[in-house]
C-alpha cells in the first residue's frame, strides 16, 4: 500500500472519500492492482458506502458512482451493486434518507466501532412506487440545485478576499509601498476577561460574550449573553471592531463584531482608529492571521500579547480607496445573504423531498 500512484497500482478510496458526490481524485492509497478484482472496481451506479468507523456519523455514508473508474474502495468501506440500473437512482436516494439512518442505527453494532453488515442489509424491505422514476428525477434535480447554490456560495467566499489583493496587493509584503504604522497606533486594542465565576446575575442578557469558538468567517455565532451587570465587570467593543484570537489553538482565527459585544481573554479586539476603515481592518488582519500565529509560538501554549501585538507593522492605504472596498463588501454582503437563503431553500426542498419519498419505508 502506498500514497503514490504507480505503474500497475490501483486506486482505493476511503470514508473520507464518500460525501455527497463520491472524491476520486484526493487523500488515495495505491495497491498493486493483482489484487484487486474486477468485481470489486467501482461500476457506474454502484452506490460506495462506509461500513465501520469509530464516528457514527461517518457509518452508512454513501455516494454513488456516476462512472465506470478504474479504482476501489478500502477494507472499511463496502459497495451495494444494484441488480437492475434502472433503479440504482431511487436507491441512492433511500441509502441518503432518514428512513435508512433510522435503520442503520439499529443494525450498527459496535460499542467504540460502529459496524455494518452485508447481512443485515437483506431484510430491509423498500417499496418501489410505480412513479418511482419520477421521483428519483424530482430528487435528482433537487440536488443538482443544493450543488449548485454550495458551489456558487463557496465562489463566492473567495471574492473578498481576491479583490482586496487586486486593490491593495499582498499586505504582508506590500509591494504597493503604502505607507506604514503600528498596530497600536491605527486602533485601540483591547484584551477580553470573563465575568467572575462566583457571581450570580453574570449571564443571561442581550450582550453577546465571544469566545474563539464562536468565530466563523464572516461571522459570529455567540452562545452565551451577559447581563448589565456582566457587561460591567467586562470589556466590550462596538460593531466594525476586529476580534482576533491570539492564545490556543486557534490563534489568528479573525473575525468582525456585528454588534456592540463583549469576548474572553482570549481574544483581543480592535477598535479601528480613523486612519482605516472598519471592513479595509478586518480583511486586512485575515491576511495577517498567519503572522499572528507565527509570532505567538511557544514551546508550551501558542500565545501573542498585547504589547506585541500591537507592534505589528500594516500597510494604510489612501482613505478613499478603503471606502471603496468597503463599499464593495457592502454590495457583495447582500448578495450573499440572498446566496446564503437560497442555499438554505434548495437544502429544504431536497431534504423535504426525500421525505416524502422515503417517509413511509
Amino acid at each position: 500500500m502506498s500514497n503514490c500512484p504507480g505503474k500497475g497500482k490501483t486506486p482505493i478510496l476511503r470514508a473520507g472519500n464518500i460525501a455527497d458526490k463520491l472524491d476520486t481524485q484526493n487523500d488515495l492509497v495505491w495497491v498493486p492492482g493483482e489484487t484487486v478484482d474486477d468485481d470489486q472496481l467501482l461500476r457506474r451506479n454502484d452506490i460506495a458506502i462506509c461500513m465501520s468507523s469509530g464516528s457514527p456519523e461517518v457509518v452508512g455514508k454513501t455516494a454513488r458512482v456516476s462512472t465506470n473508474i478504474h479504482a476501489s474502495v478500502g477494507s472499511f468501506c463496502g459497495i451495494i451493486r444494484p441488480k437492475n440500473s434502472d433503479e440504482a437512482s431511487f436507491l441512492s436516494f433511500y441509502f441518503r434518507s432518514s428512513a435508512f439512518a433510522r435503520h442503520r442505527d439499529i443494525i450498527a453494532r459496535g460499542a467504540n466501532i460502529q459496524n455494518l453488515r452485508f447481512s443485515s442489509f437483506e431484510v430491509i424491505e423498500l417499496e418501489f412506487p410505480s412513479a418511482y422514476r419520477e421521483i428519483a428525477r424530482q430528487l435528482e434535480q433537487a440536488d443538482r440545485l443544493r450543488r449548485l447554490c454550495r458551489y456558487t456560495l463557496e465562489m463566492s467566499d473567495s471574492f473578498l478576499p481576491a479583490i482586496f489583493i487586486e486593490m491593495f496587493g499582498d499586505p504582508g509584503r506590500n509591494i504597493k509601498e503604502w505607507p506604514t504604522e503600528s498596530l497600536g497606533s491605527l486602533g485601540d486594542v483591547r484584551t477580553g476577561g470573563t465575568p467572575s465565576s462566583q457571581k450570580t446575575g453574570m449571564f443571561g442578557g442581550k450582550t453577546p460574550f465571544i469566545t474563539p469558538g464562536d468565530l466563523e468567517v464572516d461571522t459570529v455565532h455567540s452562545q452565551r449573553f451577559l447581563t448589565d451587570a456582566g457587561v460591567k465587570e467586562n470589556v466590550t467593543v462596538r460593531a466594525g471592531s476586529t476580534l482576533v484570537c491570539c492564545i490556543g489553538a486557534t490563534i489568528g482565527k479573525t473575525d468582525k463584531a456585528r454588534v456592540r459585544c463583549s469576548f474572553n481573554q482570549q481574544i483581543n479586539a480592535i477598535e479601528w482608529g480613523k486612519n482605516i476603515n472598519d471592513d479595509f481592518g478586518f480583511y486586512l488582519m485575515r491576511f495577517f492571521s498567519l503572522v499572528v500565529a507565527d509570532r505567538g509560538r511557544s514551546t508550551t501554549l501558542p500565545i501573542l500579547k498585547k504589547s506585541a501585538f500591537e507592534e505589528l507593522i500594516l500597510p494604510v492605504p489612501p482613505e478613499p480607496l478603503q471606502q471603496r472596498f468597503s463599499q464593495i463588501v457592502r454590495r457583495h454582503e447582500r448578495l450573499h445573504s440572498t446566496q446564503a437563503e437560497s442555499l438554505r431553500q434548495s437544502e429544504h426542498l431536497f431534504q423535504s423531498l426525500l421525505h416524502q419519498a422515503f417517509s413511509e419505508n
